[in-house]
Formats: structure tokens, C-alpha cells, sequence
């Protein structure tokens, strides 16, 4: 499939359910050597991301997701336009969203697999969490 008629443009995150946030912060950095962005406790939940590598996807770490499987969470160019691509291919759209980055839609594919994809039309955003550290 030649790349430009791909609506994805990078997967920035793997959005990862965790039992123990803090704990599986410990891990992912004094074992596997990752740098900590940000951890932030609001709202009743906790959010950490964790930079595995010097670029994306990084690892987000949340204790309020349900279920087992991550959501694999890509940037497209226009929310408004991926979409339009994926329902001429047969895909249903599901639950739209607002996340700190920008417009985002969240599904599941058949086969339980959960996937977002979001416009970044506030870069800004992300640069004000990296460094918070609330736990």
C-alpha cells in the first residue's frame, strides 16, 4: 500500500492499563533505563509516560483503563480526513474525544485490538506536562 494513502502518520503512544502506576514507573526506569516525562495524579487517576527511546512511541502508564490491552494511540495529519479514509475501507467510527493533544477517536477492531488516532492541534500541551511529577 503505497504510504501516501496511509491516514497514520506515527504511532506517538502505547497507552498502557497498569494496576500500580508508581510501581511500574520503578520498572520501566531503574530496570529498563527509561526516562520518566511526566507522572500526574488528577481526578482520581494516575498518568505517567515513560521514554523508552529519544522518540516516539512512548509508553504511557494508567491506572484508570479498563481491560488488559493497550491502545495504541497514532497521529494523523486531519482527524476529520483519517476518518473519512477508514470509513471508505469499511471502518466504523466509534467514541470521539477530546485528550490534552487535541480531536482523538478511540476504537476496538473485531478482534479486541484498541486503537486511537488523534490531530496534535495543541503541541503546547504536551511540553506543559513533561517534568510534573506528582508521585
Amino acid at each position: 500500500m503505497p504510504a501516501e494513502s496511509l491516514p497514520f502518520i506515527q504511532l506517538d503512544y502505547l497507552y498502557t492499563p497498569s494496576a500500580d502506576v508508581a510501581a511500574d514507573v520503578r520498572y520501566f526506569t531503574e530496570v529498563l533505563g527509561g526516562r520518566l516525562g511526566f507522572s500526574i495524579e488528577g481526578m482520581g487517576a494516575r498518568v505517567a509516560k515513560i521514554e523508552l527511546t529519544a522518540g516516539p512511541p512512548h509508553v504511557l502508564l494508567t491506572d484508570h483503563l479498563e481491560g488488559e490491552r493497550p491502545v495504541f494511540i497514532y497521529r494523523v495529519a486531519s482527524l476529520e480526513d483519517a476518518m473519512r479514509t477508514l470509513k471508505k475501507r469499511g471502518w466504523k467510527k466509534a467514541q470521539t474525544l477530546e485528550i490534552p493533544m487535541g480531536p482523538c477517536c478511540s476504537f476496538a477492531t473485531p478482534s479486541g485490538h484498541r486503537v486511537a488516532i488523534y490531530e496534535l492541534s495543541r503541541p503546547e500541551v504536551a511540553k506543559h506536562f513533561d517534568g510534573r511529577y506528582d508521585f
